[in-house]
């Protein structure tokens, strides 16, 4: 037979010593250092320089479509739109997106090729705060081209307060 006290005892006494664990751990983890969870302009050079290396960017031939003051920072509509004919001798292998203060600066990573017809995206990012935000297409020939813009954000995404 089953003593349903005992056994909830035991439950209560599992939870109690988890909770005990947690807090714990917690304590803990508030006595280490932690890093901010923001990107700096320089990290965001740092991202770019790692993704695409040090080639030279141009400006022109991108258009980088996004607000330039957003009340919302959680989802910022933007769009990408590279001028190239989209053939197998000149298209664009890939748009960057990158930004400076988010806790990531490289946003995303859009792959193409010439049978995708039109050089254009578009999509939704958090901001986390006034910042900049860039656009990278690479060519089929190497070259590659960039576009900016600056937005402001009235209410931001991706900050968690580590004070």
């Amino acid at each position: 037979m089953i003593d349903y006290d005992r056994a909830m005892q035991a439950t209560r006494r599992s939870i109690l010593i988890g909770s005990a664990r947690l807090a714990v751990g917690a304590g803990l983890v508030s006595l280490v250092g932690t890093i901010p969870a923001r990107a700096t302009p320089q990290t965001m050079r740092d991202a770019i320089r790692e993704a695409v290396g040090d080639a030279p960017l141009r400006t022109g031939r991108v258009t980088l479509d996004i607000p330039s003051l957003v009340e919302n920072g959680n989802t910022v509509p933007l769009t990408v739109a590279v001028d190239s004919p989209m053939t197998e001798s000149d298209h664009v292998k890939t748009i960057h997106i990158f930004n400076e203060k988010n806790p990531q600066p490289h946003v995303i990573t859009i792959a193409l090729g010439p049978r995708a017809g039109k050089a254009r995206v578009a999509t939704r990012i958090k901001l986390a705060d006034t910042q900049q935000v860039v656009a990278i297409a690479a060519m089929s020939d190497g070259s590659l081209w960039t576009a900016s813009a600056d937005v402001i954000v009235t209410i931001a995404a991706c900050i968690e307060d580590v004070n």
